[in-house]
């Protein structure tokens, strides 16, 4: 076969792959082209379409911007779920359920509740609350024990 038929088949192969290689990229870029409307069009679609009211988040937060919240209002609030109705085991508020708690002295209780012991949470579940609230909320629960 002659030299000039083998080169004229290679320059059409080297033609196809130029043409789809410039297809490619002309429609990736085509493809990822995205203007500011476009965008500002998107981030309409997917806007919230209302608020939530939590009724008392605002007396929360203003609770907390006052100064700390008693041991009753903590209890009232992130205790009672637990220990108001004994789910889990927990003690309810002055019970003889305390008795050996206490017994291991108020440190190691108070301990127990920050970090989480058996199935009390941390915190007790109450994020929002500091240790001496912590503390308040114990000293309300065990008062009458």
């Amino acid at each position: 076969m002659p030299a000039n038929q083998y080169g004229f088949q290679h320059g059409i192969d080297i033609m196809k792959k130029l043409t789809l290689a410039v297809a490619m990229l002309l429609t990736t870029l085509g493809l990822q082209a995205s203007t500011e409307q476009e965008a500002d069009a998107i981030a309409k679609r997917i806007a919230p379409v209302g608020q939530v009211y939590v009724a008392g988040a605002a007396a929360a937060t203003e609770a907390v911007a006052a100064g700390p919240r008693s041991g009753e209002q903590v209890y009232k609030s992130a205790c009672f779920a637990c220990h108001g109705t004994g789910a889990l085991d927990a003690p309810k508020p002055n019970s003889e359920a305390w008795k050996p708690r206490l017994a291991q002295g108020f440190d190691v209780l108070l301990k127990h509740s920050m970090e989480g012991f058996n199935n009390m949470p941390a915190m007790g579940t109450c994020t929002t609350c500091s240790e001496d609230e912590i503390a308040a909320a114990i000293r309300f629960m065990t008062d009458g024990v």
